[in-house]
């Protein structure tokens, strides 16, 4: 977890003193490019140009280097009707977790998965000694997870009819990564629970751990510790202090820290925690 702290810390300081870097609408951009790749595919009568795109290790090594980029354009299905839900969906989140985390975490978000998927692709042909032709399906699928751990609760239309909560349809795509990781003998959907763990796994940890002492009957007991921490009656000298890590503005004078406006009462949280904590129902 120490490891995954620094790793955020880290992405945050990059983008503090970058405040420029970042590639904004990153997704409209993914979208544009996915349809057109679609349209010119469906024109191919050779069939050959999904498979130049495609990020295949072997090409990529022997210079090949647009299939380092080209990769995410690749669509994952060939029907027009489940790549506009695909495409629609894919948008709907990635511009969301833009506005949350901001153009510049995003796009690191996006690079990071995408170097990722090289460095497997890579190995993953060196060690067997087959040809892989790879495309940004489980990278984009990654950013599914990252929204259902920041806003579990929050419903989406199936088959834009059928209201169901993100969180199911985590578990539901959870249980088809590990079934595609046993039936099918390949690690691949471990590029983007990667990419998910690296950016993520400190909120779903602490997430976890909130959840075991709630269990433990030791809740009301953290909200009374909160509440005397907001109070200042811990003895501490500091301003603001995070409900969830308890890390605070004089320990980390660099850490940005917010208040939020669902939870009952006045309960803050630093950047890690903000969009990732469990609402507080109780004043």
């Amino acid at each position: 977890m120490k490891l995954l702290e620094r790793f955020n810390r880290g992405v945050s300081r990059f983008l503090y003193n970058h405040p420029n870097f970042g590639i904004p609408r990153l997704m409209l951009y993914l979208i544009i490019g996915n349809a057109l790749v679609y349209l010119f595919t469906m024109m191919d009568r050779t069939g050959m140009l999904a498979w130049y795109l495609c990020l295949v290790p072997d090409r990529l090594l022997k210079g090949e280097i647009w299939r380092l980029v080209t990769f995410v354009f690749v669509p994952n299905t060939r029907r027009l009707i489940f790549l506009v839900i695909e495409l629609y969906f894919y948008y709907l989140i990635g511009s969301t977790l833009e506005r949350a985390w901001g153009v510049g975490k995003f796009t690191v978000y996006y690079l990071c998965g995408m170097a990722i998927t090289v460095v497997y692709g890579i190995l993953a042909s060196l060690i067997t000694g087959r040809s892989l032709a790879l495309t940004g399906s489980y990278l984009s699928l990654s950013m599914f997870f990252v929204y259902a751990t920041l806003w579990p609760d929050n419903q989406v239309l199936l088959f834009f009819f059928i209201p169901v909560k993100v969180k199911w349809l985590a578990w539901f795509e959870a249980a088809v990564f590990l079934l595609t990781m046993i039936t099918g003998r390949t690690l691949l959907p471990l590029v983007g629970l990667a990419n998910y763990f690296l950016f993520c796994g400190t909120s779903l940890l602490a997430s976890l751990k909130f959840f075991r002492m709630r269990n433990r009957s030791q809740a009301r007991q953290f909200r009374r510790n909160v509440k005397r921490a907001e109070n200042g009656q811990d003895g501490r000298t500091y301003t603001r202090k995070c409900a969830v890590c308890g890390r605070t503005d004089t320990d980390y004078p660099e850490l940005e820290f917010r208040y939020c406006s669902q939870c009952v009462g006045y309960h803050c949280f630093c950047a890690d925690h903000i969009h990732s904590h469990v609402h507080f129902t109780e004043p």
